[in-house]
């Protein structure tokens, strides 16, 4: 090997590195700010004006492409064309080439960024000759990563030459990094331009966030990767303060209690059980809130997750840490109550400021074999029409607020899912039946075992889909419950508000459904 080009806007080890090579009496050819640095650092680098005979211009925008660097990359050395045309022309071969992209991804992250900044970072040469030495790669070495050139550095003192294994992974790493790029910035032009909702392709990237301790299961492999065109106030965001690491599990759940919490302005805690709400609650304070979600199920939260909207004071962590849960997600935690959690080793502390639901929060993706589902989110709660009473009684004022409130719970409880709540808080729950009679049944059997046969009675009840048959209605009433909301749209709608009559339910439709699978 006899020359390499350097050109990095990350200049992390690139001094070492050209050091390196050039103490193996390889020759130096850098560009820009890369050059200027080698040079002051006692490299001998060339400038690429020289190697290309014309000068670097339009504010930098042109400099690398020109023949006299893409035919010294792109030559294949074991042709006897192309080395008789390289001589002919004069052209010399480039056999390393390390280079790094603008930071495009960093500025399209910048909620303060313009479009002519954004504009400024899309790198045009870079990528062209990281494709053209991949694609070369039986003779050319390619980095884009720091990480990488002590292992380059080592194969060369020890073989004169790279390992052609090496290559061919260093050029699968390029074209990796450059389908990663073009994305970014298909994403963000299509932020920025609106574009079709579900165009003919869909190109999705993702930056790995974490390794996971294990998937769904210990013998599974996993990881956690961040969307790159989210909003800055996901779960990927959150800051683990204290704890082992995450598993695959613990962010799936995670996820879904922060989902729900995301419905509520005042002061609630959720707690979570598979995917699943088991406990949530509202009130003028966070401990309140706390203990109406403990309370609600104190069986599941344990070993559960525990979200809040709000700094997590002493008083609730002195509450909490009297029982097992796997995580505490919240804005903040007083210092008070970050020593009391953090003296357990088994939970996980995850700081997030941001807990409020952003409405441009992209796709809801499934995947399916061969095959991924792609929907908006379900960033509504009720239909334009509002709520709509179909009874002879209409609701009163605390009945409202309370089918309110567990219409919220519902929405996140996986189909067929019934919730009962009263108070702010939730009363039982049923989730993911292949009927809606036996979540109905299962929430009022779980309310009335933890909490007592009378705790339901004036509670509401939220159903996610409509009642195809009364029978939801009746078990509702002989529990108790004055009120139903649900969506409506039913054939056999009449049977349901004919029952709620017989019993003086009052029942109101929210014209939107909330299937959750």
């Amino acid at each position: 090997m006899k020359r390499a080009l350097i050109s990095v806007s990350d200049k992390t080890g690139v001094i070492e590195f050209a050091r390196g090579l050039e103490s193996l009496g390889i020759e130096i050819i850098s560009t820009g700010g890369t050059y200027a640095a080698l040079r002051s650092a006692g490299v001998n680098a060339v400038n690429i004006s020289e190697i290309t005979g014309f000068p670097e211009c339009l504010d930098g925008r042109l400099k690398t492409l020109h023949p006299n660097i893409h035919g010294g990359i792109l030559a294949m050395r074991d042709n006897p064309v192309h080395m008789e045309q390289l001589a002919s022309l004069g052209v010399q071969t480039i056999d390393i080439v390390a280079v790094s992209l603008y930071p495009f991804k960093r500025s399209a992250r910048d909620p303060e960024v313009t479009l002519e900044d954004a504009i400024e970072k899309i790198d045009v040469g870079g990528p062209a000759m990281l494709r053209a030495a991949a694609k070369n790669y039986r003779d050319v070495t390619v980095l884009t990563d720091p990480a990488d050139y002590m292992l380059i550095l080592t194969e060369l003192r020890e073989n004169d030459r790279v390992s052609a294994e090496t290559n061919l992974k260093l050029a699968a790493k390029v074209f990796m990094l450059t389908a990663d790029y073009d994305s970014a910035i298909a994403a963000y032009m299509k932020r920025l331009t609106g574009g079709e909702l579900f165009p003919p392709t869909l190109t999705l990237t993702y930056e790995k966030v974490q390794d996971l301790r294990y998937g769904e299961n210990p013998h599974q492999k996993a990881a956690f990767y961040r969307e790159e065109s989210s909003s800055k106030n996901t779960l990927a965001d959150a800051v683990q303060l204290h704890g082992k690491g995450l598993s695959f599990n613990n962010i799936n759940d995670t996820h879904g209690a922060l989902e729900l919490l995301r419905e509520f302005d005042e002061p609630t805690v959720v707690a979570c059980k598979h995917g699943n709400p088991c406990g949530a609650g509202s009130a003028e304070t966070i401990a309140g809130a706390w203990r109406k979600a403990y309370s609600a199920d104190p069986v599941s939260v344990f070993g559960g997750i525990v979200t809040a909207n709000r700094e997590i004071d002493t008083e609730t962590a002195l509450e909490i840490s009297k029982i097992f849960v796997e995580i505490v997600l919240a804005p903040s935690f007083e210092p008070g109550a970050f020593k009391i959690l953090s003296k357990k080793k088994n939970i996980r502390l995850l700081k997030l400021e941001h807990i409020k639901r952003d409405a441009s929060a992209g796709f809801d993706l499934k995947k399916v074999a061969g095959g991924l589902l792609a929907q908006e989110n379900d960033g509504k709660l009720l239909s334009e029409t509002g709520l709509q009473t179909v009874t002879k009684r209409s609701p009163t004022s605390k009945e409202t607020e309370d089918l309110l409130f567990t219409w919220k719970i519902v929405k996140y409880v996986k189909s067929n899912g019934i919730a009962i709540g009263k108070n702010k808080q939730s009363l039982g729950v049923g989730p993911g039946q292949v009927n809606r009679i036996w979540p109905t049944k299962q929430a009022i059997e779980h309310g009335c075992e933890l909490l007592g046969s009378e705790a339901l009675k004036g509670a509401v009840l939220a159903s996610d889909a409509y009642f195809p048959f009364p029978d939801c209605v009746e078990a509702a009433a002989a529990a108790g419950i004055t009120a139903i909301i649900q969506p409506g749209g039913s054939v056999n709608d009449s049977a349901s508000v004919y029952a709620c009559d017989k019993y003086n339910i009052a029942m109101v439709f929210t014209g939107m459904r909330h299937f959750r699978h």
